[in-house]
């Protein structure tokens, strides 16, 4: 029972933010110098073209009036209508969102399957150089930014070694010789499921470099964070115990120590998703990859305010829900954690 009044009462603390969060970019997107009205008909309208388009998007409103219109449709599921492609945003979005989070969860894979062992790998050699490597390279990691290492692996391994492919999900001959039928949008699951090998190869060969780049940040953040928490409890009291009566130092570290000091670093993991749907922007835009991330930023440079408030918005309930989960997880596999 208590878990569920926990759920419910986060739910409607998430509902608070996701509200505030929709007034302020509500409100920005109106405040800022910008002529919707003006990218919607073109260079040169008629002043009746005009008058049809600031009724059909709502701006002959005032600004309250604009919101509340605003909140009906979203309850609605309407995001509204994209001023420079002038379809609707959800709809855009349904098309691009596969492209990112295929990318967004391959990174989170490859970052939780690095950084947590190289934690552990760090803490458990302490002091010694193999500790130093790892926490020069978690530091490189949190420290470089995503633009500059996704250059810098595109001249290593397509320029001079020319082992992975440059840009784009897949090579443009794909279409042709071995063309990938869409079911989830996640060309990794769908050539899967069709047996389509060879393009599931050429996907996979796509995808690692942007992969590896968007990455980069959350390894170095989940391992410095499991060597910290891991350290902590491994000077317990419980620990030296374990050591006394003579237990295994592997279960130790991964009976003991480890699923201790696992919470902590479950939420930096819950923390990196966004961050990572953020940075995916960036590598999205170096890897020209068809994804939400180069959606958002051709829409702010168009000042398309309706579809930056949808992915604003879209981005905002994703982070709340892993935030929620990350929680639950935590409490589940922590007894010391209480819900009340």
């Amino acid at each position: 029972m208590r878990k569920v009044e926990y759920i419910i009462r986060r739910i409607f603390m998430s509902l608070f933010v996701l509200v505030g969060l929709s007034i302020m970019t509500f409100t920005i997107s109106r405040v800022i110098p910008s002529d919707p009205v003006g990218l919607y008909v073109g260079p040169k309208p008629n002043p009746g073209d005009v008058e049809r388009v600031r009724e059909k998007l709502g701006l002959n409103h005032p600004l309250t009036i604009q919101y509340a219109y605003y909140v009906r449709d979203l309850l609605h599921g309407d995001l509204g209508l994209s001023i420079a492609s002038k379809l609707p945003v959800l709809e855009v979005v349904g098309a691009l969102w596969p492209a990112t989070l295929e990318l967004l969860f391959t990174s989170i894979i490859l970052s939780t399957l690095i950084g947590i062992p190289l934690g552990v790998l760090s803490a458990r050699l302490q002091g010694s150089p193999i500790d130093v490597v790892v926490r020069t390279f978690s530091i490189a990691g949190v420290s470089i930014p995503a633009f500059l290492s996704g250059l810098v692996l595109q001249i290593i391994f397509f320029r001079n070694l020319h082992l992975l492919p440059l840009t784009g999900r897949f090579t443009t001959d794909l279409r042709f010789t071995h063309p990938i039928e869409a079911l989830t949008g996640f060309y990794l699951i769908d050539t899967a499921l069709t047996g389509n090998w060879i393009a599931f190869k050429d996907v996979v060969w796509h995808i690692i470099l942007p992969a590896i780049t968007l990455s980069m940040y959350p390894i170095g953040l989940i391992a410095r964070m499991t060597r910290a928490t891991m350290l902590e409890v491994l000077s317990q009291e419980y620990i030296r115990t374990a050591r006394a009566y003579g237990t295994r130092e592997a279960f130790i570290f991964y009976g003991y120590a480890l699923k201790n000091a696992i919470g902590p670093t479950l939420t930096v993991i819950g923390l990196t998703l966004a961050w990572s749907l953020t940075g995916a922007f960036f590598v999205e835009m170096i890897f020209n990859w068809p994804g939400l991330g180069t959606f958002t930023v051709n829409s702010l440079l168009n000042v398309d305010y309706p579809a930056v408030m949808g992915i604003t918005l879209l981005g905002a309930t994703g982070y709340v829900v892993v935030n929620l989960i990350v929680d639950l997880i935590q409490a589940l596999i922590d007894p010391r954690i209480s819900l009340a």
